[in-house]
Order: C-alpha cells, then structure tokens, then sequence
C-alpha cells in the first residue's frame, strides 16, 4: 500500500509537472513572470528577518528599490541585455542611495546573467562580461571592500553564464536532433510514396497495354483488365491519403486528422491479386508458424514485397514470380523470385534494363536495414530470373506486442 501511495504521488507531480512544462511551453511570460516571483520572495527574506540592533531598521523605500531590481526580469526574454542594463541601474541606485539590507546572493543578477549567456548574441555576451568586469568589483568595494566577496562574486557570475552557455547548447542539439528527426520522416515518406505510385503506375501501365490486344481477341478479359486499373488506381489514392494523413495531422478541427494504419500481411492477398490481373503468375506461400508481427514490421514486409513485385513488373519480362515467408523463431525470411530476365550486376543490374535507376532495390536494402535485417538481390536458382531476399528480425514476444497493439 506504501508503495502504491508512492507511486501515485510521484504520477501526480510528473502530471502536474508535465502541465507546468506544456503552459510555459505555450506561455512563456507566465514562466518569466513566476520567476520573478520566486526571486522576490528570495529578496524579501533580509526585511522579513529581525536585524541586528546596531543596524537601522529596513525601511519600505529600500523594500521598493529592491522590488524595482526584480521587475525587469518579467521581461528577460524579450530583451535580455535591456534588462541587465536595467537591473544594474537599479543595484546601483539602490546601494549609493540607501543603506538597506544586503542580499546573500545577486539573485537578480545571476538570472538574467544566465538569460543572456542563453540567448543573446555574441557581441551582447561580450559586452556583458566587461560589464561584469567593471561593475562586481565596483560593487563589492561599496559593499565590504573583501577579497573574498569579490572572488565569490566573480565565481557565482561566471557559473551562471556558464549555465546559460549550457542552455544554449542543449537548446540547439534538441532542435538539431528535430530536424534531423523531420529529414528522416519526409525520407521515410518519400519513400512510401515511392513505392505506392511505382507499384500502381507499374500495373496500370502492363495492365493498359494488355487492354487493346484483348478487346480484338478476349473481350472478358479486356474488361478484367480495366477492372484491375480502376482497383489498383483507387487503392493507390486510398495509401496517398493515408500518408498525407500524416503530413496534414493537427490540421483538423480535432487537432489530428484521420490515419489508418500502414499495410500489414493481411492485405498482401489483395496485392498478389492485382499482380494477377496483369497477367502475371503469382504463387504465394509461408513455411514455419505464422504468427503476428508488430505493426511497423508488418508494413515493412509488405512495402518489401510490393516493391519486389513491382520490380518484377517493370523489368523482368516473366511469366510467374513466386512469393515465399519463412517464419524462424527470431527473424522472418521474405523470398521473391520471378522467371524473367536476370540481372547482369547484381542490385543495379536489372535497373540497366529499364528506367527505373535501381532506387526500388535501394529502398528495399534500406528498410532492412531499418529493421537491423539484410537484404540482398541475384540471380534465382540456376542462374535464371531474379531472386531477391530479405532476412527481418522478430524480437521474442513481438506477436504479444502486436497483438496489445491491435
């Protein structure tokens, strides 16, 4: 029970923390205006706490200048080095004009020493160190004239901005980690709308070009042929929506816009189908037990397929292409063979035979890879045809997983 309660306070305080980060995310004057906030009830302990009695009492003027030092931190962000002009102005006025209560630290110093280590540019950063220079040494001389106050203060300034560099640094690598993680997702969609439009361009092109020698000779199956056209041309556009649903996503009036899940072996028949109605023979099998792969591997086993398929389409001039899956106990198998015409180099030879530039065989050598698999492109059996086969590890458990996803 102690546990539980534990674990149900530290669930809340991430809530709340969370909720804390997501508003000053949005709102970053209400972040600015709390640290302020913070800071005054940090200069206000001297006035509260009992003085000495050979000291004056703190009056409510120094309170005032004192609070007149915090206020500018409200606009830290919009104008850093204003700001530090400002809160200098206002130490100053406040040490040469009355004799209130000392700080224990430079409180408001040190934020905004820090905001302009974080944010300003370099020759903003450079004037604030000579200004530090001039005006710490000033201050301690007015203050207690001690070489040990002087060193603490250069340490505590020059481990702020130290702090504020620090910011700056991880700030930079986060965005840069963002875009690189946008360059990896546009790849990755270029990709998918690679191997969507070849594949359906392929079929329709074979399926067109077979379309008015059969009209002449077996009208049945002309209007298969057409039949086939329109199915792979409407699939086609239902795969596009559902990658631009990515691209669109918190366009909507809900915030996220509609996204089905990617392709997964279920729809691999509904493939090898509209392979068949090219009037290309497809024989489709699996050795050892099936079983469910998680979502992300599913589709790439299929686009893997699709793009062997297509592949075959395009170039190869066969008769039948054999589709195998081979279900090991930690990786999956993924074989696709065809009779056709076989390759003279190996992954860029059967591209010398078309126009397609071989991008089709890198892709699918890239989403092994993607998977820690491997793949690798040849002649089939006996030197005759096209095999190409890929190798895609399934960690142990991963039909649990796939089965919670589902």
């Amino acid at each position: 029970m102690r546990g539980e309660a534990r674990g149900a306070v530290h669930r809340g305080v991430r809530r709340w923390w969370e909720r804390g980060r997501a508003l000053a995310a949005a709102r970053p004057v209400v972040l600015d205006v709390g640290l302020a906030l913070l800071v005054q009830a940090a200069v206000t302990m001297p006035f509260v706490v009992p003085r000495p009695p050979e000291l004056e009492p703190a009056s409510w003027p120094a309170y005032g200048l004192t609070t007149l030092t915090v206020l500018p931190l409200v606009w830290r962000r919009r104008a850093p080095f204003a700001v530090l002009l400002a809160v200098l102005a206002a130490s100053a006025l406040y040490r040469l004009t009355l004799d209130g209560p000392g700080q224990p630290l430079p409180y408001t110093g040190l934020v905004i020493v820090h905001t302009v280590a974080a944010q300003s540019s370099p020759r903003k950063r450079l004037a604030t160190g000579l200004l530090l220079l001039v005006a710490v040494p000033v201050g301690v001389w007015l203050n207690s004239r001690s070489l040990r106050e002087l060193t603490f203060s250069f340490f505590v300034f020059a481990a702020a901005y130290v702090f504020g560099r620090l910011t700056d640094a991880r700030r930079r690598d986060r965005r840069a980690e963002a875009e690189r993680a946008a360059a990896r997702e546009r790849a990755r969609i270029a990709r998918e709308m690679h191997d969507i439009l070849s594949h359906a361009v392929s079929l329709m092109i074979v399926q067109a070009e077979a379309g008015p020698v059969a009209v002449r000779t077996a009208p049945e199956r002309a209007e298969a042929a057409f039949d086939a056209i329109s199915a792979t041309g409407r699939d086609a556009m239902v795969q596009l929506r559902r990658m631009l649903g990515v691209l669109r996503e918190g366009d909507g009036p809900g915030g996220a816009a509609p996204r089905e899940p990617q392709p997964g072996l279920d729809e691999l028949p509904a493939l090898l189908d509209r392979i068949r109605a090219g009037g290309l023979r497809v024989e489709y099998g699996t050795r050892g037990r099936a079983r469910p792969l998680p979502d992300t591997t599913a589709a790439t086993v299929f686009r893997i397929v699709q793009e062997a398929l297509t592949n075959t389409v395009r170039h190869a001039a066969a008769r039948t292409v054999a589709v195998r899956l081979t279900y090991g106990e930690r990786d999956l198998d993924i074989d696709v063979t065809d009779d056709g015409r076989g390759p003279q180099t190996g992954w860029r030879g059967r591209a010398a035979a078309g126009a397609g530039g071989g991008h089709g065989l890198l892709g699918i050598r890239e989403r092994a890879a993607a998977h820690g698999g491997t793949a690798e492109a040849g002649p089939g059996p006996d030197g005759r045809g096209f095999r190409v086969r890929v190798r895609v590890p399934v960690a142990p458990g991963a039909e649990r997983t796939a089965g919670v996803a589902r």
